[in-house]
């Protein structure tokens, strides 16, 4: 089990917040623990980053909703390289991301640099466009989904340009401060009103927020930071995923431009269809068919399952639609210890059609009252005998 912390805990709000509320609690914690008011406090350093990646999934729907239904299982909880949830986050990610949540505000703004870099913003070169998130498939056998997997796939996208690291310019010395905003990314504009003197901060026009100018592109990425290519991306899949599952990968999306953060990659998990096995829920499903004679005289055999052959005994007078279950032997659940079992129909095969002499012995046995059918002794309904099984 994971042993992180619940992101709504973390941010001290219930999981009916709406998602203004997740942003003030977010921004409080935030200010509570920022390096800034903590200096040389590793233990802040981690709250605030903890804090980040809780408001990366809340703040997000479709993530969100991920989490309220799977847990950091459906994040895959994986910190640093790329993981899940928003654990590979590094303080420029979180200030490039969040950073309007500070600078905004002019109390806030000046404490914390303006547009949300940490101290003096001006002296700061400012994070690019951020990149666009990505979405692929993978598809997984029963195997695979009952064990987990690890899925190294080529992704192309757009990936940090080789030549100039992703900044966009021909070398380092190539910026010059915007003469617009002096640097700080952002235009403030005061304004007269019958209530006095308002002001307002917007992003900057001429540099987009970035402080400073490209005055030499880099010839290769003709400005962007990044070019089109192609990243070997290893995703680790965790136990008990579902069809139509998505899990989501933080930065490993297309590269933002000019040294922006990068997009997510999403992926969406599909099933491979089994040759002898049906899934339902955490359970297996598997229909076995078995001749008169075995179903009179009882029988063992052997049956597939996720994990191989699993030898089975059919009791002697085994009646058609006998749902025998093999306990444990479905799917486990992606966020808890639970675990299906596998469910096997019997079916007794009728043939269709017999032999002059199978037709007198079956002519024999027909007039037999040990062949006639009993109510009293036969079996239960099936959905008599589904309903007990689930009870």
């Amino acid at each position: 089990m994971s042993t992180k912390r619940d992101y709504y805990e973390i941010l001290v709000v219930a999981k009916t917040s709406s998602q203004d509320e997740i942003k003030k609690a977010y921004r409080k914690v935030a200010m509570q623990f920022h390096p800034d008011r903590n200096p040389n406090n590793k233990e802040a350093e981690e709250k605030f980053k903890e804090a980040a990646e809780a408001y990366e999934v809340l703040s997000d729907p479709d993530k969100r909703a991920q989490y309220d239904r799977f847990g950091h299982a459906g994040m895959n909880g994986n910190r640093g390289g790329g993981g899940y949830g928003g654990g590979g986050m590094n303080m420029d990610d979180i200030f490039s991301n969040f950073g309007d949540i500070f600078g905004n505000d002019d109390i806030f703004g000046s404490f914390f640099g303006g547009s949300g870099g940490r101290g003096g913003g001006g002296n700061r070169r400012g994070r690019g466009t951020r990149g666009s998130n990505l979405r692929v498939k993978i598809r997984l056998t029963y195997e695979e989904i009952a064990k987990g997997a690890n899925k190294k796939i080529k992704v192309k996208k757009y990936v940090p340009c080789q030549h100039c690291g992703g900044l966009g310019a021909k070398d380092k010395n190539a910026f010059q401060s915007c003469n617009t905003c002096g640097g700080s990314g952002q235009v403030r504009k005061v304004t007269q009103t019958f209530l006095g003197q308002m002001q307002t901060v917007t992003t900057c026009p001429t540099c987009h927020g970035e402080g400073q100018i490209i005055t030499s592109k880099c010839g290769h990425c003709k400005g962007e930071g990044r070019m089109y290519g192609e990243e070997m991306v290893s995703i680790d899949i965790p136990a008990g995923v579902q069809e139509g599952m998505q899990l989501s990968m933080s930065g490993k999306g297309n590269a933002g431009e000019r040294g922006g953060a990068p997009g997510d990659l999403l992926i969406l998990i599909e099933e491979e269809p089994h040759a002898e096995l049906q899934r339902d829920g955490l359970n297996v499903a598997y229909d076995l068919h078995i001749s008169f004679p075995d179903a009179v005289y009882g029988t063992s055999l052997e049956v597939p399952t996720i994990d191989g052959k699993a030898k089975i005994k059919i009791p002697a007078g085994t009646q058609s639609g006998k749902i025998f279950r093999l306990k444990g032997k479905g799917f486990p659940s992606v966020n808890s210890y639970e675990k299906g079992d596998q469910l096997i129909h019997v079916n007794v095969w009728t043939p269709q059609t017999v032999t002059a002499e199978e037709k007198d012995m079956l002519d024999k046995l027909q007039s037999s009252d040990n062949f006639k059918p009993n109510p009293e002794k036969s079996e239960k309904g099936f959905f008599e005998k589904v309903r007990d099984i689930f009870s």
